[in-house]
């Protein structure tokens, strides 16, 4: 054996060696993880539904006026208290009054016109009937050798008179009494009806927010002169997560507590439920409605809540799942010291409790703390 034979050797066992006190420093197992546990039951997930948001009316109108002149009178106010059909505005009516004689006038005298033409038409219908008996008469006369050609044709020619005499007394009596008549009363029916709208009343029920017209001033077609809220009845509209909102259901009861009376709560239902997420994304509007007790007032900020609860299912604490959220959800079940990894399909869930759909029993146990550490088949200790 070579020198250089022997040296490698002895390197060959110096590392051999080295391993061996390394082997004999090891711990003979790794350390025991310990964790804390609780039995799947069998129970229902209650879980709090919650969302703020803002009171509002529970509608509000915007009263224009139908006709441009003088506010004669200007009976409300904001902050009054007015009443369906309640007078809020006057237009002055004495140029529409004069425009209304000036009508009925017209239709009057077309009403005497149809009088008289209807006279001429039965006058014209007379002579058409004579005629017609002449011209007969004369027909047969002919026949026997009593009278002439000249004279049928003399008769023939007056009943072609009386014809045309009637068609057009006809003609005038339908004008007259059909599409004159109509137009003449329809203007003073127009005019009618612009002195009706001269009185501007509130369509509902409610308290005036907004007045933009006083006595003296020309009201505006185009510009609001009133703005009425209904507040007999008030919204809270607010907005609930996507988890939420497809547990709400309309007509609901909800508790109500506004901050600004925050030591009395009010019973709301929920009025409407948002087919479309808001502009936030995944949050969907949510609308309860609640009667006012004169204490509410529009405008202020306020909390609705309910309580959920579940059918019955397999719950465990939220804090046993791991990866609750991308859709790979599993525990750890806990069996002779081991951990053992166990996919399940999750359900609702609350703050503190989730139940499990699929993959557990009532009554396996579950590590519920270092759930993050676990390896399949690890030993444990409780």
């Amino acid at each position: 054996m070579n020198t250089h034979t022997r040296i490698r050797l002895a390197a060959v066992a110096a590392a051999a060696l080295a391993v061996l006190a390394l082997a004999g420093c090891a711990p003979r197992s790794a350390p025991k993880i310990t964790v804390k546990t609780a039995a799947a039951r069998q129970d229902r997930i209650v879980r709090a539904i919650e969302f703020s948001g803002v009171i509002v009316p529970n509608r509000t109108l915007s009263i224009y006026s139908k006709v441009a002149g003088q506010a004669t009178a200007v009976t409300s106010d904001v902050g009054s208290h007015v009443k369906a059909g309640q007078l809020l505005v006057q237009v002055d009516t004495k140029e529409l009054n004069a425009q209304l004689q000036v009508a009925e006038a017209a239709a009057a005298g077309v009403s005497d016109q149809a009088g008289s033409v209807k006279t001429s038409l039965e006058t014209a219908r007379l002579n058409l009937e004579m005629a017609q008996r002449s011209y007969d008469r004369t027909k047969t006369l002919l026949d026997t050798k009593v009278v002439t050609q000249s004279q049928l044709d003399d008769a023939q020619t007056k009943l072609d008179l009386a014809r045309a005499a009637f068609d057009t007394a006809s003609h005038q009596y339908q004008t007259v009494s059909g599409s004159g008549v109509a137009q003449a009363q329809a203007q003073v029916n127009l005019i009618r009806v612009q002195i009706s709208n001269s009185t501007i009343t509130s369509p509902i029920d409610g308290v005036v927010t907004n007045r933009n017209i006083n006595p003296g001033e020309i009201t505006s077609v185009s510009s609001p002169l009133f703005t009425v809220a209904d507040v007999a009845t008030l919204k809270l509209q607010g907005n609930v997560s996507q988890d939420d909102v497809v547990r709400l259901q309309v007509g609901e009861s909800v508790k109500v507590v506004v901050d600004a009376l925050s030591t009395r709560g009010y019973e709301g239902h929920i009025d409407q439920v948002g087919p479309i997420a808001a502009a936030t994304g995944q949050y969907f509007p949510v609308v309860v409605s609640l009667r006012n007790d004169g204490r509410l007032l529009a405008g202020m900020t306020a909390k609705a809540s309910l309580t959920w609860t579940s059918a019955p299912g397999i719950v465990v604490p939220l804090s046993a799942v791991t990866d609750p959220h991308d859709g790979s959800a599993s525990v750890f079940t806990v069996a002779d010291g081991r951990a053992h990894r166990r996919d399940v399909t999750l359900g609702p869930r609350n703050d503190a409790e989730v139940q499990v759909l699929s993959g557990l029993a009532a009554g396996e146990v579950v590590a519920t703390s270092g759930v993050s550490s676990l390896l399949d088949g690890m030993e444990v200790a409780q």
